[in-house]
């Protein structure tokens, strides 16, 4: 049996009271929104890096293509005006064509301002603190990670001027965390790697 064999099958046992009923324009409303969404995903693995498809045989001979990991989330918390901040994090991005797969992975990054300092804490699972690229300016922190398994990426601002050369940092369990001591004076800085504990 074929796809849209199935699919009319389904149909049919699915909804068999339209047609009883005289609703036929509902089944063609249900059998159009299935083409749609049937479009989208032809759409969107046509739009998949090729880092994201695998090819499998199966013991039949068959070919399998499986897609991902794809990664969406966001974290909400209530900041210093009292609003929420929205942030987001993952591989999958809103464009105007739809979902796009981003080749990194935005990690999920909490940003904590105290009196005297800023800490950003980056979850990174599976890599090691090796692979890990920090550089950081007075107002930015840059994380990068780029294996051949896992590709991170993010960029912070950062709410305050920091003193990047005495950044502290360590990585522990998949969780980075990084201590920047906010700036005493307007001295402009180029930028600084940062070494992990």
């Amino acid at each position: 049996m074929s796809d849209d064999d199935n699919s009319e099958w389904f149909r049919k046992k699915r909804f068999p009271f339209f047609k009883d009923w005289g609703f036929e324009d509902m089944d063609k409303i249900f059998g159009e929104m299935e083409k749609m969404m049937e479009e989208e995903l032809k759409s969107f693995t046509s739009r998949v890096p090729k880092e994201y498809v695998r090819e499998r045989r199966l013991p039949d001979g068959k070919v399998e293509r499986e897609l991902g990991p794809f990664v969406y989330g966001y974290s909400v918390k209530i900041g210093s005006d009292g609003k929420p901040e929205i942030n987001e994090f993952g591989n999958l991005k809103q464009s105007r064509s739809g979902p796009l797969v981003k080749g990194e992975r935005e990690p999920l990054v909490d940003v904590i301002d105290t009196n005297g300092e800023i800490r950003v804490v980056a979850e990174l699972p599976g890599v090691e603190k090796e692979e890990i690229e920090l550089h950081g300016t007075e107002d930015s922190l840059t994380i990068a990670v780029d294996n051949a398994e896992r590709k991170y990426f993010k960029q912070v601002e950062l709410p305050a001027k920091v003193n990047i050369r005495q950044a502290r940092s360590g990585y522990k369990n998949g969780v980075l965390e990084v201590i920047l001591p906010k700036a005493e004076d307007e001295k402009r800085s180029k930028g600084e790697p940062i070494n992990i504990e």
